[in-house]
């Protein structure tokens, strides 16, 4: 793909709202690990997933599987992706070319259980930045899961080295500490080949946790209770190849129901699965906003205009989702009122109050606590996307900016988002490459 450094929005008409139809993609958080899965099978496996969106993150992990050996075919047009495991992997990615994939994208922690299990041992460089140190680091949720199994762990400055000393993991009780999503898809990823039974208690229980699960068992293993706060894992010798669909972006969904929030309008959200936005439709139906399912998609609605104000706190699932609240409080900074949000999943995750507060926005950061004084109107400006959610609350809420809004950094939403600019361009709204 060709980066797209800078993207620049102007409002819509004072009296028109957004309108139409987009397409919601699969989920990157979850297409990412069904990649990392097809590690899982013997040599010459061929696993083909569909509904796999065309994003940076996408094409990274691409590059990161060819480099341990496998072939990978797409994304295409059509959401198509095919994946060849050979016949050896390789389990050292400290070389030049596969560190700078590993640094890139945190997903590539989804690498450790399915190379552990799979072929006994795991080298890996300091994903996505992270210190591999012993501290109560996210890291150390995956490896002391995993040691549970029978993993053993060296640590070499930035680098991670696993094994498996008898030669195959077993089964284990394994209780984490918090339901993370990345430890449980690594546990799980490790347990369908382990010897005897396992179970995760205090498991995620995100969508994609369940997706993963499906792919799994399509491919033979034994996975119980996915979706839930436990687990089971019945451990098997082989896999085999699957075809699976991933699940459908519940954080891509949440960003264009922000953006009738904040314009007004209708829309319809083809592809986007209702029961995965419970507590967004909740929250959105306090400002006024209305969503509901329709046949396969969810519709929403607004009347443009200022929204009434609400309160947003971050949690586990079904809780609101980290990766949603940048948007959500963009559309709030518009609210006719106050309201205030919490982030309890993620530190470090306000860099785009600050650059709203360039727009205009009266948002004051209280520790992990924001408190959002909605105004009447924001002013377009030049700011700078942080990271995905951050250059996506900026989009939504430049969409009733006074003036034009110059966002820089704007690749960061490749990495997330297909097709944002067509997308947002197909329904109304005023945005372009700048």
């Amino acid at each position: 793909m060709v980066a797209v450094s800078t993207l620049v929005v102007t409002p819509l008409d004072p009296s028109t709202g957004l309108s139409g139809e987009v397409e919601i993609g699969g989920a990157k958080n979850s297409a990412l690990k069904l990649m990392a899965a097809s590690l899982l099978t013997g040599g010459g496996h061929v696993h083909t997933l569909r509904n796999v969106p065309a994003i940076d993150d996408v094409d990274t992990m691409a590059e990161l599987l060819r480099s341990v050996g496998c072939e990978v075919d797409g994304p295409g047009t059509d959401g198509r992706l095919v994946l060849t495991r050979p016949d050896r992997v390789r389990t050292d990615l400290t070389a030049d070319g596969p560190r700078e994939l590993v640094g890139s994208i945190r997903a590539s922690t989804a690498l450790l259980g399915p190379l552990l299990t799979r072929e006994g041992e795991v080298e890996l460089p300091t994903p996505g930045g992270d210190d591999f140190g012993r501290g109560a680091r996210p890291i150390t949720m995956h490896t002391d899961a995993l040691e549970v199994l029978g993993a053993r762990w060296e640590y070499d400055g930035a680098v991670v080295r696993g094994e498996v000393p008898g030669g195959r993991l077993h089964g284990g009780d394994v209780r984490l500490p918090y339901p993370s999503v990345g430890a449980t898809e690594n546990v799980l990823m490790a347990a369908v080949l382990a010897d005897g039974r396992t179970t995760i208690s205090n498991a995620a229980q995100e969508p994609e946790i369940a997706d993963l699960a499906a792919m799994l068992n399509r491919m033979g293993a034994h996975v119980l209770g996915a979706g839930s706060r436990r687990i089971e894992v019945t451990g098997v010798r082989t896999l085999q190849a699957a075809e699976h669909s991933v699940v459908p972006d519940r954080i891509e969904a949440a960003t264009y129901l922000a953006a009738v929030a904040v314009a007004g309008g209708e829309l319809r959200l083809r592809g986007a699965d209702h029961r995965h936005l419970d507590v967004v439709v909740e929250r959105l139906g306090d400002t006024g906003t209305r969503v509901a399912p329709d046949r396969g998609a969810v519709w929403v609605s607004a009347p443009v205009g200022r929204r009434s104000p609400t309160n947003l706190q971050t949690l586990p699932y079904p809780g609101l989702a980290t990766d949603q609240l940048p948007m959500l409080v963009a559309a709030l900074a518009t609210a006719t009122g106050t309201s205030y949000a919490t982030e309890n999943v993620q530190t470090g995750r306000f860099a785009y109050v600050e650059q709203l507060g360039v727009m205009g926005a009266d948002i004051v950061v209280d520790g992990h606590h924001l408190v959002v004084r909605g105004v009447e109107r924001l002013r377009g400006a030049t700011v700078s996307a942080t990271d995905i959610r951050a250059g996506a609350a900026l989009v939504v809420a430049a969409l009733r900016a006074d003036g034009e809004t110059r966002i820089e950094g704007a690749e960061h939403l490749e990495r997330g988002y297909a097709g944002l600019v067509e997308q947002l361009g197909g329904i109304g709204a005023h945005i372009r490459t700048g």
